[in-house]
């Protein structure tokens, strides 16, 4: 396995964090407006949704800092995105929607589970090991967002294939990093793959099967 292929390099590694971030704050946005949080309700459901994967990602593989402390900046970054678009939401009168939820919460799935599971593998952890990381870095936001506005999780509830793109996805980045293929190219096909799965999924209202009493 050659490093100088499987690294990102920073800018690369910092650009994904980042946009994963903000995906995931935007749905944890438009999800606290569509409950009516108030203003602090959203930046709070705003922040576990764009950090909470991420977290626990880190303190399962003992990183420290956390990305969020090592790059404070992302943290004005998403106060700002939430006080940017409560405005732009007020001011255009929109009533969000679970559908326009939906999309940026694909993106970060396919973001977040790149970041995660490249992250356990230049750890040295096993392969199953390294996609599960990615698997919790993606979902476990959007849990702790709907949990906190008092709904079930989208992960458990909606039925159509969520933290199971995920895994799909992890897989892929794994073949590719044990295969010597360049660090962008893992990471282009593992978010291609989770987010394409996820967005077909919705398309197609793909369901998984739900227990039967």
């Amino acid at each position: 396995m050659n490093p100088n292929l499987q690294h990102w390099g920073e800018e690369l590694r910092l650009l994904v964090e980042w946009l994963a971030t903000a995906a995931f704050a935007l749905s944890g946005i438009l999800e606290a407006a569509r409950k009516r949080l108030d203003a602090v309700g959203v930046c709070v459901v705003a922040f576990l949704a764009a950090f909470g994967g991420g977290t626990l990602r880190d303190l399962l593989l003992d990183q420290r800092p956390f990305f969020w402390v090592a790059h404070v900046e992302v943290l004005w970054a998403v106060l700002a995105l939430a006080v940017a678009a409560m405005l732009w939401l007020r001011h255009q009168h929109l009533e969000p929607t679970e559908r326009a939820i939906q999309w940026p919460d694909a993106l970060g799935l396919g973001l977040f589970t790149a970041a995660g599971t490249h992250r356990a593998l230049l750890e040295g952890m096993p392969a199953l090991v390294a996609v599960l990381m990615g698997v919790l870095t993606a979902v476990f936001g959007g849990v702790l967002r709907d949990v906190v506005c008092n709904e079930i999780p989208t992960a458990f509830r909606d039925h159509r294939p969520y933290a199971v793109c995920a895994f799909a996805g992890g897989w892929v980045y794994v073949g590719l990093w044990r295969s010597d293929a360049p660090g962008w190219a893992a990471l282009t096909a593992c978010v291609l793959v989770t987010a394409g799965l996820r967005g077909l999924a919705l398309w197609r209202n793909w369901r998984l099967p739900q227990w039967q009493p």
